[in-house]
């Protein structure tokens, strides 16, 4: 996601806390249930073609007229134009809530508004988080046309989850208040850093927060089964007075709270763009010791208030139209490579994207799973005190 504030939200095999979240139990439950005249019903839909097809689809989202997203960030990877180009194609209203809110957040927005109108339709989740979403019943079952495009290993199997976009963690720093720019985890310990490194989040509920410390795990010999390192990085840190526990959002840039900011390479990226006119010199390293690469993942509330208007906005997400846009936010989308096959792909943004050598790896589903418990449980002891 350009840039945008904290969404504190986990390229994963697969690249945000506001108390709106607390939430009432008031609000009407949802009266509309998309349903064709011989009985196809779009909250059961596993594919457009099991609604009678993309028109059918189209048709059936514009009677219900609204898609209710949330945790969405205008300038979070292109999302603003992306929102925009939607509701211009098909003249469907978007509701974002809580831009700024995290992937938790958004599974407990689901959880405690089942059967009202104002629950989200549609969730953009860290990965870890889906896994944890689809665990839990939370996800409905569906496969965009794009679907068998999605990597192997990127998608749940069933549909419940596939990755979207992704990047890498990387390090932001502002070149006219650092006077060297750390470009590796190692670097960030030295003492010239003093209260001056931060994350986008809290990695207990925000997945780039989660990647920096898996990042911060690989660089110092820890692995994806084992991401205490990376707890034992931001404790020394923490101790030598390094890192500071404001969350890097694009008003602590701009105001040079947050001048290192660890976080996602199209975020920082982002940054870069966003702040040179008002006088910022942004500049983003991918840390040669800790190269960890993460994706988001888009999911359908399996409860959706407007189950045909959630489903066609994933059909636009993964067309090239959608892919693109997430492209010119310096994301990279999931449908990358099936796309530059066929010629489909914007070239000038590809060119613009942050470089990286290698292959980037990807933790499993269990990995993840037991690295969030183990962050869970000890990120607080960590940076306390």
């Amino acid at each position: 996601m350009t840039v945008s504030p904290p969404r504190n939200a986990v390229l994963g095999g697969s690249l945000a806390v506001v108390a709106a979240l607390a939430l009432s139990a008031c609000g009407a439950a949802p009266t509309n249930s998309s349903t064709t005249a011989d009985g196809k019903n779009a909250a059961t839909a596993t594919s457009a073609a099991d609604f009678g097809g993309l028109a059918a689809l189209e048709k059936a989202a514009k009677k219900e007229g609204t898609l209710h997203i949330i945790a969405v960030p205008r300038d979070w990877a292109n999302y603003g134009a992306i929102i925009d180009g939607f509701t211009k194609k098909y003249g469907i209203k978007i509701t974002d809530e809580n831009p700024d809110g995290s992937s938790q957040d958004e599974i407990n927005a689901v959880t405690s508004r089942k059967g009202q109108d104002r629950a989200p339709d549609v969730l953009d989740l860290g990965s870890s988080f889906a896994l944890s979403a689809a665990q839990q019943g939370l996800l409905a079952p569906y496969k965009v046309a794009s679907f068998d495009q999605i990597p192997e290993g990127q998608k749940d199997p069933k549909g419940q989850w596939f990755n979207d976009y992704g990047g890498y963690i990387s390090i932001g720093c502002d070149a006219k208040r650092v006077k060297t720019c750390p470009t590796t985890f190692a670097d960030l310990l030295k003492p010239q850093y003093k209260g001056q490194v931060a994350l986008n989040g809290n990695p207990t509920k925000s997945g780039s927060a989660f990647g920096g410390v898996y990042a911060a795990s690989l660089a110092n010999k820890g692995s994806f089964d084992d991401i205490q390192p990376g707890l034992d990085f931001f404790g020394k840190l923490k101790k030598n007075g390094n890192y500071t526990p404001v969350e890097s959002t694009p008003a602590t840039v701009e105001k040079g709270e947050t001048p290192i900011s660890i976080d996602w390479d199209y975020l920082n990226a982002g940054y870069a763009d966003e702040f040179k006119s008002k006088g910022v010199d942004w500049k983003v390293s991918i840390p040669t010791d800790g190269q960890y690469a993460q994706y988001y993942s888009q999911a359908i509330n399996k409860d959706a208030p407007h189950p045909a208007a959630a489903r066609l906005w994933q059909e636009y997400l993964y067309s090239a139209e959608g892919q693109n846009l997430w492209l010119k936010g310096y994301a990279r989308p999931v449908l990358m490579t099936s796309m530059e096959s066929a010629g489909t792909l914007d070239k000038t943004a590809a060119a613009k994207l942050p470089q990286v050598t290698g292959t980037p790896s990807f933790p499993t589903e269990a990995q993840q799973s037991k690295a969030k418990t183990v962050i869970a449980s000890g990120w607080a002891k960590a940076v306390s005190g």
